[in-house]
């Protein structure tokens, strides 16, 4: 019998989703019942990561919200999503309304995405506790928090500071490497996070997708209060690591597994670049002269950049080989590498043996599904948050290592740079090897954080009886 039922608001994209579809399964792991609100968005398919949690048995239940017009005018995909959201008010109230008149278990809480903030409006009407639910790391928290401050203390362009960027708690950033929708001040891409990192202030709590002893300093910095000065900062739960896993028959035989089985443990260069992640011609060419010169073995699973687009962002296409790599590549390169032209299971390859190195995007869930596998990173970010995660994630962490992206041009990498990262990180140097033993460090104490008495179970068990509190 549930002790009460919680209710979540995710944000239709595929990073958020599946991060916060983990994060129900361990409420209900916690004897909670869990009812997620669908919210339909036009080229935003989610109903796979859907379906495979409605069909597991799990006391989780989805109520599907009625769609509504797009927002117009919209500044980029944040924006979108964020009018989007808040147009959804009217029928997200009605259902937690139903919530609250069911006789099932109690409602105790309302947790929405880090994008949906003006559900906090719906939930103080109907005196619902809210919180948020935030899929990516401190350090990105502590930077939303102290953005309205950034904006009083620096009003230009970021790109226009002499100075790095110094938020507390987190290693100085500089100021190219903000994240994408900051980088234009007079955006609404940017007003968006300003507004979300202001209304932080009115939670109950915040949950994040990260553990202690990754993210100390910040997470200090966070829990004394150092990133909102003159603003409340409510009690901040790391809850992680949660990651998705692949599952069925499509990642357990995949052919990619396969031929990992036949190469030298910790061997091999992977390189993925997530759901959004896609290349020019001219970067594909790169890319390969890149990994034909530094002599390792690699997996790279190739997506190239379709004619069609979703608010500016290129959609991926799966890759045909023979017109995208440079000729007589896939022969000469055929004893130790293989290229991949569609969807890999990311989570089952890191988890290999063979897996010695990880080419990312710097998304936050794969750069955990990493961590957790022990395989040290190369920092090539593309969009979102990716470009201050590949800063923290090299400086702060210590488990990666950073390529040199030419950002102004839509972060183009250079063959010899991919080059010096790969042989830099699976060779001998001492940034190599200091790498490889703090990702060593990070897989134990990613474990740890969930023994008995571990960081995020005891943070769980708190905010477990906060949401029983009464």
């Amino acid at each position: 019998m549930a002790q009460a039922r919680v209710a979540i608001l995710p944000i239709p994209s595929a990073g958020h989703i599946k991060s916060t579809l983990e994060m129900a399964k361990l409420l209900h792991r916690y004897h909670f019942s869990v009812t997620v609100l669908v919210v339909p968005v036009p080229n935003y398919p989610v109903g796979g990561y859907i379906a495979t949690i409605a069909a597991s048995g799990l006391d989780i239940d989805f109520c599907h919200i009625q769609p509504v017009d797009p927002p117009k005018g919209a500044n980029g995909l944040e924006d979108f999503i964020t009018a989007y959201m808040e147009k959804q008010n009217h029928h997200i109230k009605s259902a937690l309304h139903d919530l609250l008149r069911s006789d099932d278990a109690p409602l105790a809480a309302l947790i929405v995405d880090l994008f949906a903030t003006g559900a906090i409006d719906v939930a103080a009407e109907l005196g619902v506790p809210c919180y948020v639910y935030f899929a990516t790391n401190a350090a990105f928290l502590a930077l939303m928090l102290y953005l309205p401050t950034l904006e009083e203390k620096f009003p230009e362009e970021f790109e226009e500071m002499e100075e790095e960027v110094r938020v507390p708690g987190v290693c100085p950033i500089p100021p190219i490497s903000m994240p994408s929708p900051f980088m234009r001040k007079k955006s609404g891409r940017y007003t968006c996070f300003v507004h979300h990192g202001r209304r932080y202030s009115e939670l109950k709590g915040i949950l994040v997708n990260t553990f202690t002893d990754l993210e100390p300093a910040t997470l200090r910095a966070l829990e004394e209060g150092l990133c909102a000065p003159g603003r409340r900062t409510p009690p901040v739960y790391p809850v992680g690591p949660l990651i998705a896993r692949e599952e069925g028959e499509k990642s357990r035989h995949h052919e990619c597994v396969a031929w990992l089985d036949g190469q030298p443990a910790r061997s091999v260069v992977f390189l993925c670049f997530g759901s959004r992640g896609c290349f020019s011609a001219a970067q594909v060419g790169e890319i390969a002269a890149g990994l034909e010169r530094s002599g390792c073995r690699f997996l790279w699973a190739l997506r190239v950049a379709s004619e069609e687009a979703v608010l500016g962002m290129r959609k991926p296409a799966d890759a045909k080989l023979e017109e995208v790599l440079p000729e007589g590549f896939l022969e000469r390169t055929k004893a130790r590498g293989m290229v991949w032209p569609s969807w890999v299971p990311q989570a089952e390859i890191l988890a290999h043996r063979a897996a010695g190195e990880f080419v990312t995007h710097c998304g936050w869930n794969s750069c955990l599904e990493s961590l957790q596998c022990g395989v040290p990173l190369l920092g090539w970010p593309l969009y979102a948050e990716q470009h201050s995660n590949a800063v923290v994630m090299a400086e702060e962490m210590g488990v990666a290592l950073q390529l040199k992206v030419e950002r102004a041009n839509d972060n183009f990498v250079k063959a010899e740079e991919l080059e010096r990262g790969v042989r830099a990180l699976m060779g001998e140097s001492e940034e190599g090897r200091r790498v490889r033993a703090k990702a060593e460090e990070m897989m134990a104490a990613a474990k740890k954080a969930w023994e008995q008495g571990g960081s995020s179970s005891v943070n769980m068990e708190a905010l477990v009886k906060e949401l029983l509190a009464k």
